[in-house]
This record gives C-alpha cells, structure tokens and sequence, in this order.
C-alpha cells in the first residue's frame, strides 16, 4: 500500500507543471558532480491563482524571520505562519513573480524560497500577515517525561481477545516485554497521520486530546480538526503504537503510554511540506517523547538539492526535524513502498512525481532524498512479513523499500491487525506504514523504563538491542547487501521491545 493515507487522488491542475522555478539565494546542497543532475520540475504560478511557498531565514532566530515575513507582505504575499524557532515562515501568493520578488526584498536575510505544490492551494485563504500566527506553542503532548518504569508484571487485566492473532508483537517480542512494563502514562507519543479516532474504545484511554492538533489548513497549528475525515489510516497507526490492554481487541506495542493526534494528511490525501512543518515543530514545543511518520511528504517521493523549490520544501522540513529533535523527541519513519534501493538513487527513475498534478520519469541521484525518513536523526524503519506462513520467520516484504546505511532496522508490516474506525473496528494492513509504529511504540516502551535518555542514545540503544537478521533470499529479484550484523534489507535487524525494556 501507499505509504500515505490510502485517500489520494490527483489534482486536476496539471497543467500547473511548466515553466518557472523558486529562487535560491544561498548554495543548494549540490549532487556529487560524478553523478546526473536530477530531471527539472518547473512550477508555474500564474497570476491570480494562490500558491503556497516556504521560505527559510538565512539565520533561525526571531529578528531575520520577521525580516523575511516583512519581504512576503512587501511582495503581495500574505504570512500564513512564521516558525521563528528555525526561520521558516509559510506564506501565501497569487502573483506570479512572488518567488523574484520576495527574494530582492528579502535581501540577505533568505537562504532559499520555494513553491510547495504544483497546484494552487485549496484551503480556505488565511488572513493578513498582520495578523498571522507565530507560534510559540503547538501541537501535541503536555506532560512531562517519565520518572520511574510503571510495572505491569502482575497486572489484573485479562489477555484481549484478539492478542493471539497479534502475531507481529510475538515476532518483535513485545508480549515479552509486557511482562515487565506496559510503559508509563508520563511518555507521549505524537503520531503525525491521518487522525486518530477518538471514541474507538481501544484508543480512548489513551488518546490525549488536549495535546492533540490539526496542521492541514495551511500549516497552521490547530485545536480542533484533528479527528480522522477521509481515512483510518492514522488511526490503524495509533493502534499499534498504544492500543489500550484493556480486555477489549487488541494491544498496542507500549498500550499505556499516551497518544497525541498530529493531523497531517488533508483531505485529499496529501502531506505537504508546510503540513510536516507545523506537526514537528509543534512535537517540539510540546516536549512530545516520540512522533510516528508513516508517509513522504507530497508531492515529490524525492525532494532533490539541485532544484531550487524543491531544495527550500526540504530544507525546512529538515530545519523542523532538527530543531524538534534537540527539544527531545525522537523520530521513527516508515521506509517506503516502492520497493527501491534508497541507497542507489541513479539505479532508477522517479516516475510518480509529483504526485498532485502530471507526474513525469524523474532521473534523480544521491542529492534527491524521501523526506522525512532519509533525513539524518529519523529512524528509518523497513517491513517484514511472515515467512513461512503462520511461523515466526521473516523476510522483506516485497513492497518495502531498503538501501544500505539507510534502514536502521525491520519491524513487522505485512497484515498487520489494527484498529480502524469502521464500527470502531478492527482490520488488516500492510505497508512500512504498519512497520514504523512498532519501532515507534518501542522507542515509546525504551522511553519508559529510561526517562533521562535523550533521542541519540535511544536510536543508538535501538539499534544496537535488534536482533541481527542475516540477507535471505533475494525479493522481488533484488539481492540483499550487507553482513548480518547490518544490511540493505533490515539494517541491524528487528528490532526488540523485551530488550528495551529490560
């Protein structure tokens, strides 16, 4: 399955991909000159027709991001919101020379400006930048980290009725683990998605509403809005990570810890870059532990350096990881299902970009990232499934993506049962969608039973405490690389939630 929410069609704007590009004032992160430039995406943005564009402060502090909020309005834009914590502002445009105009204004103080999407936006139109928010506070997740491991190992709750069938939890040995912790109520797990359902009964308990926000309009920060709409996928998320052990369906991989819903996925079903901005800055300013990042942000599978709008969409994605990152949360990401090599970028081409208007064959190289799984202090997660049938043995699922140095470690996601809304409800997936929330819910499980451990050392913890899976047999033609300890299919190995915890 797509690795986004499974609601997604094309625009009809196709005609929106055709001459024009942002404008980059600082030095782009340029592709090793062995390798091709990646295909041109121009972007055309006609007069009359609104745009969204982000446009990243040549420094992250307050006073240049009020300059460049100064250049947008100066240029006929309008601030949409500025993040001054890593000078990003969003802004919206109906001229076609925003992206010219906006940079000479801006001077200095801009490192780059890129439009986000190949089609005008759809979302109702924001108010005067006068008037813009700047955010101080956001998203999901108000409590404080964990002081002690909450012990479950005599807990009085019966086994839920469809544990048995949860085979993924035996595999990544998280029945285990609930020996000894279920995790602790004081860690919070933002899971950037879809919306969680917020009356499924294995859900509720843990669901903080309170932390919980809508970043779809505009990539504005939200109190309400953050419900599911148009798909369950966020909310068959939710269920691996925490689903409540509560006598009722099934349990989660940490099924005490709390849960924030950090709605990133519109209604059409895409993520756009100011989208993904807003959920992990908010992540941040709300000291959230661990965030799920079950997507790539649209519309392009690979955002690439050497193109200038695209670079300015990555970079501020990059900034918001990073910053959030510092502010503690760690961040676990679904590897992808197109079944590439992200480790050997000019090994294919790029054929479903962008995925909002006309796609075109993209050649790409090492500088084109799928963003934000490649981006460094992400965990990036692959999927196994079953193998032989009705066994504990694994293999690489034939859609996952893999790339050696890139895949940190594997986790089950093949027909992974899960909650749903339907009749609140509970059904199959499969997709490294379904992988990233039981890494995830692990990290969740390691930040319980050790409060003070900052992200670096719960991702070094991860990786180290996998189970080495050696290469098996080549899927879907394509060979393994690697020893055991480390390879393109389940870099260093599945991972293991007993050993989080223990």
């Amino acid at each position: 399955m797509n690795r986004h929410a499974p609601i997604r069609r094309l625009a009809e704007a196709a005609s929106a991909v055709a001459v024009g590009g942002a404008l980059l004032t600082g030095a782009a992160s340029a592709a090793p000159t062995a390798e091709p430039p990646s295909t041109p995406v121009p972007v055309a943005t006609p007069d009359g027709q609104v745009f969204s564009y982000v446009l990243n402060a040549k420094h992250a502090n307050p006073g240049q991001t009020r300059l460049v909020s100064r250049a947008v309005e100066r240029s006929g834009g309008t601030v949409v919101q500025a993040w001054p914590q890593i000078g990003v502002v969003v802004a919206h445009s109906d001229r076609s020379a925003f992206r010219a105009d906006v940079a000479r204004s801006a001077g200095k103080a801009l490192e780059s400006v890129g439009v986000t999407r190949t089609v005008p936006v759809s979302e109702v139109a924001p108010a005067t930048g006068s008037s813009a928010r700047s955010s101080v506070a956001g998203d999901a997740r108000t409590t404080r980290k964990a002081t002690d491991v909450e012990s479950t190992s005599s807990r009085p709750v019966p086994t839920d009725p469809r544990e048995v069938e949860q085979w993924d939890m035996q595999m990544i040995k998280a029945d285990h683990a609930h020996d000894i912790t279920d995790g602790s109520r004081k860690v919070l797990v933002g899971v950037l998605d879809s919306g969680i359902d917020a009356d499924h009964p294995d859900l509720v308990a843990n669901l903080d509403v309170r932390s919980s926000v809508n970043c779809t309009d505009s990539g504005r920060p939200s109190k309400t809005g953050w419900e599911p709409t148009t798909s369950d996928h966020g909310t068959h998320v939710a269920g691996t990570i925490a689903a409540a052990r509560n006598g009722v369906g099934i349990v989660g991989v940490a099924p005490k810890v709390r849960l924030a819903s950090v709605k990133v996925v519109n209604d059409d079903g895409f993520i756009y870059p100011e989208y993904a901005v807003c959920g992990f800055v908010e992540a941040g300013l709300k000291k959230m532990d661990v965030t799920n990042n079950s997507y790539f942000v649209d519309p392009f599978e690979f955002w690439c350096d050497d193109q200038p709008d695209q670079h300015a969409a990555k970079e501020a994605v990059r900034r918001a990881v990073t910053w959030s990152t510092k502010q503690g949360v760690v961040h676990a990401a679904a590897a992808g299902n197109s079944g590439k090599d992200l480790a050997n970028k000019t090994s294919f081409q790029d054929t479903a970009s962008p995925n909002d208007s006309t796609a075109v064959a993209r050649t790409i190289n090492s500088g084109c990232q799928d963003i934000p799984t490649e981006l460094d202090g992400v965990v990036t997660v692959s999927s196994v499934e079953r193998f032989p049938v009705d066994t504990l043995g694994s293999r690489l699922s034939s859609f996952s993506n893999r790339g050696l140095g890139v895949i940190d470690v594997a986790a089950p996601g093949s027909r992974i049962l899960s909650t749903v809304v339907a009749d609140n409800g509970y059904g199959l997936k499969s997709g490294t969608s379904m992988a990233s929330p039981h890494v995830a819910g692990v990290l969740a499980l390691m930040k319980s039973a050790h409060p003070t451990w900052k992200p670096a050392k719960l991702i070094e913890k991860l990786r180290q405490q996998a189970d080495d899976k050696a290469c098996s047999a080549a899927t879907a033609g394509v060979p393994c690389v690697g020893t055991t300890r480390n390879n393109s299919y389940f870099g260093e190995g599945m991972v293991d939630a007993l050993d989080a915890v223990s």
